[in-house]
């Protein structure tokens, strides 16, 4: 039988690949001596999430829909300060400069509809949905 160098190297790398695979199982489970088994809250349990509310062109760009307590960057891309004010002047606030400044606010826990505006332009409205 002739030297078939192709086939060497797939006979190569598969016993590579099963040396390899057996070398994390230490009878933790197979998760690892650095790893742990998943936990009840990456098991589907709703996690944070990072969002960005955009200002631009003195309108809001960004999420209508929200996790309870995600965190939210808001982003100015306009020149003029704006804020992102709950209507009810208690659920968030975040004031953010003009010409690129960033902010953050933190979603609230209870599901609803929250409707926003800017304090300082009485055109600017819009409402985060918290679900």
């Amino acid at each position: 039988m002739r030297n078939h160098p192709k086939a060497m190297m797939v006979i190569v790398a598969a016993a590579a690949l099963i040396a390899v695979s057996g070398c994390g199982s230490s009878g933790t489970g197979g998760y690892g001596a650095s790893s742990s088994p998943p936990s009840a809250a990456s098991s589907g349990a709703p996690q944070s999430q990072s969002l960005t509310i955009t200002i631009k062109d003195f309108g809001y760009q960004g999420p209508v829909s929200v996790s309870p307590g995600a965190k939210i960057t808001v982003t100015n891309e306009d020149t003029q300060a704006h804020t992102v004010t709950s209507d009810d002047g208690k659920a968030f606030d975040a004031a953010v400069d003009g010409g690129g400044g960033t902010a953050q606010f933190t979603a609230p826990t209870t599901p609803g509809s929250y409707p926003y505006h800017c304090t300082y332009h009485s055109n600017m409205h819009a409402t985060l949905v918290v679900r």
